[in-house]
């Protein structure tokens, strides 16, 4: 019998918790490229550096928050002071600038001060990534995987639907915040709210009463996750990792340049691509919060190579719309693209929320912190890595360019092709999925 009654207080937690954390992934991984890209300088490159240098980051930093929080037995400081100082960090990107550099270190040359200013802010990128790593990808993750057993289904889907309501308050109501008060405003509204929560959630949260502190080696809980043992005893979750991997590079192919490419590609304007974005977040979220309800008790390995096929389909009609349709009418280029995008992030999301919960469910629970860093690995380091670079060089090979007024060098321009190579690497997820399929695994 199902029993999906978690609690206002902990879903208080998982949704404030949960979004605010999207709100920052999706500041970082949408604002922070625009900021690259728009205010210092028009390079492609530079993005897919800080992207990877990032996952890098990342995946070590919850690998070992991840044991900490199991070794201690806490979550709750974990989150909170994480998302406090995560938020901290967030605030300071208000004071970076091509201006403020060459003020900060006495220098004049244009190329200088580019490429200094890059350096500060994806090192300052990093750090802040460590930050929000400990706190959300460890131990909330842990927090969550601790807190919702059979209800793990609902609050997985729910939890899926964040990065969507995020990447709609971002995209869409952040676009007028950074109109109005340029990116700086945009930091430390975002910062301050990260900080916040951290602190409200000295109060809020409580870690699960069978979570207790861990006296075991650290060595060995870090190396827990690489030994073939485990991942002989465990050979379904490492399948599910598999395809969260592969499942992440496709995404991470388009991913980081999607908004540069409606900007520059498509010709749409910050109302423009906001209106497609929310029609298409929106429309996305509703479908997966009404499906994600009806996950349990279905076969969910089945689901996810029906939504493997949707999230490709997404890929390949966005590219043919894009390729073919562009120069046409905007309005009428607008609504095939956002009709496009909607089967694309549909499945984007109900492929990600099946995942996720196959991974909670087949984690065993006396280990879910050791093993954060092992779903890092395949969720943030490989795609984040291996994505973007495809990514990036496909966008110097189509040779889609244009000169930046700023400086006058040559940009690259993100092209459809991002997709179509996405969708084709996306198959590679159907080898992982027919395996767990045929059965007699762990």
């Amino acid at each position: 019998m199902k029993n999906h009654s978690l609690g206002g207080r902990l879903w208080f937690v998982l949704i404030l918790f949960g979004l605010v954390g999207q709100i920052a992934w999706s500041v970082e991984n949408i604002y922070f490229n625009l900021f690259i890209y728009n205010t210092i300088s028009k390079s492609t490159s530079s993005v897919t550096l800080m992207v990877q240098l990032s996952g890098i980051v990342a995946t070590f930093t919850t690998l070992i928050a991840g044991i900490l929080s199991d070794k201690l037995g806490n979550r709750k400081y974990f989150i909170s002071l994480g998302y406090l100082f995560w938020g901290l960090l967030t605030l300071s990107f208000a004071f970076v600038s091509k201006e403020n550099t060459s003020n900060w270190f006495g220098i004049s040359d244009e190329s200088q001060i580019i490429t200094l200013t890059i350096a500060i802010v994806i090192t300052l990128d990093c750090i802040m990534t460590a930050f929000g790593s400990t706190s959300n990808d460890a131990a909330f993750n842990a927090f969550v995987t601790d807190n919702t057993g059979n209800a793990r289904s609902l609050a997985e889907g729910v939890l899926s639907a964040m990065p969507l309501i995020a990447m709609l308050i971002v995209a869409g109501g952040f676009g007028m915040i950074v109109t109005a008060f340029g990116y700086p405003g945009l930091f430390v509204g975002v910062g301050t709210l990260m900080s916040l929560s951290g602190i409200l959630g000295l109060w809020v949260i409580q870690d699960h009463p069978n979570l207790t502190k861990q006296n075991s080696n650290f060595i060995g809980d870090l190396l827990y996750g690489f030994k073939l043992s485990v991942i002989l005893n465990h050979k379904r979750l490492y399948l599910y990792f598999l395809a969260m991997g592969i499942y992440g590079i496709a995404s991470q192919i388009y991913m980081p340049y999607l908004i540069i490419f409606m900007q520059e590609y498509l010709s749409f304007n910050a109302i423009q691509y906001s209106i497609v974005l929310a029609c298409v977040i929106l429309g996305a979220s509703f479908i997966t919060i009404f499906l994600g309800k009806q996950f349990d008790g279905k076969n969910k390995d089945k689901l996810l190579i029906q939504y493997s096929f949707l999230y490709i389909l997404g890929m390949i009609s966005l590219y043919i719309v894009s390729k073919f349709l562009k120069g046409y009418d905007t309005n009428l280029v607008m609504i095939f693209v956002g009709f496009t995008s909607l089967i694309l992030i549909t499945g984007f999301v109900l492929v990600l929320a099946l995942l996720g919960a196959q991974i909670r469910d087949f984690t065993p629970i006396e280990n879910t912190g050791k093993l954060q860093g092992i779903r890092m690995i395949f969720f943030v380091l490989i795609p984040m890595f291996i994505g973007p670079m495809i990514g990036q060089k496909i966008n110097e090979s189509t040779n889609l360019t244009y000169i930046d007024p700023t400086n006058g060098s040559i940009a690259h321009v993100p092209s459809p092709e991002i997709f179509i190579t996405g969708a084709v690497f996306c198959l590679l997820i159907f080898y992982p999925l027919t395996l767990i399929r045929k059965g007699n695994l762990n």
